[in-house]
């Protein structure tokens, strides 16, 4: 199924959200430094629900399937998410524990992040019992590997039902390898390191062994490497002054779906095409302190 003439393009993000609290500093701290931030941000966070507020700005319907709950931060989590255009199914709504909260330094000179989160490893999310009508309606799934059950069970029901599939390798995982076998596109940071990998050429050749068709590897400032069934090459990365690392990677995999989602038939052509498109907007997101200050800016 593809989007009809008037209608936009549909996207299931399957994934993390977190609360990110975000500080531009001049310098990582030492040991026992205090250290007085430039800016604060405090903002929904985490890469499906960041790619699907970049698939909602560039023009898609995006829902995401995740675990928040109800406490007072993840009211404020799925509201932020919900002013963002996504349509948020938290699958953990019963919860009365605080959201997963990602601690975020960003360096004023560089825009390097470093992150401290404990991630998804507080939850366990069973598939929602509709989950199959979900993703009949959707024109594309994205999956960021965490919270893995629920994952794999949307990436099989995405395959059963013919919806292309992505993911967004940011690290290795522990379910990764379950689900590459229902994955048709796989775009990797230069930190995903299968096993018995270390490069992103290595990378590349162990997505293509485990069924993978379309792959790449984005290496920040650097061109992206891509492979599929037909060649393989480079895709360039528009040079900015980056002012922020953060999400950048998010929104390449959000707008990239949603170039995807448009595509009749996935071919090497579409998808190094579709690479271009996001990795413009994923470079404008560099260019300014925040998340979400590049939105603000279109």
């Amino acid at each position: 199924m593809k989007p009809t003439r008037g209608r936009r393009p549909a996207g299931l993000f399957v994934g993390l959200s977190t609360l990110d609290v975000i500080q531009l500093v001049d310098h990582a701290p030492a040991s026992n430094e205090k250290l007085t931030a430039h800016q604060q941000v405090i903002a929904a966070g985490g890469p499906a629900a960041n790619a699907a507020a970049a698939f909602s700005h560039v023009g898609g319907a995006a829902e995401l399937l995740t675990a928040i709950g109800s406490h007072p931060l993840g009211v404020e989590v799925a509201a932020d998410l919900n002013r963002l255009g996504v349509a948020v199914s938290d699958l953990a709504a019963d919860s009365v524990e605080p959201p997963v909260v990602s601690s975020i330094l960003v360096t004023a000179s560089s825009g390097d992040r470093a992150v401290a989160s404990t991630n998804a490893s507080g939850y366990r999310i069973a598939p929602p019992d509709d989950l199959d009508a979900r993703v009949a309606a959707c024109d594309i799934a994205e999956f960021d590997g965490h919270h893995s059950e629920l994952a794999v069970a949307a990436a099989r029901a995405a395959r059963a039902a013919g919806r292309p599939t992505l993911l967004d390798g940011g690290s290795w995982k522990d379910g990764t390898g379950h689900l590459l076998s229902s994955i048709d596109v796989a775009v990797c940071s230069a930190d995903f390191h299968p096993p018995g990998g270390s490069t992103p050429t290595d990378t590349l050749r162990f997505l293509r062994e485990h069924g993978v068709r379309w792959s790449a590897v984005s290496r920040g400032g650097q061109s992206i490497l891509w492979a599929g069934p037909d060649g393989s090459g480079t895709v360039d990365v528009p040079s900015v002054r980056v002012a922020d690392t953060l999400g950048a990677g998010d929104v390449l995999h959000g707008v990239l779906a949603h170039h995807l989602a448009a595509q009749d038939q996935l071919t090497s052509e579409g998808f190094v095409e579709a690479l271009r498109g996001a990795a413009v907007v994923a470079s404008r997101a560099c260019g300014s302190f925040g998340t979400r200050a590049w939105m603000l800016e279109d």
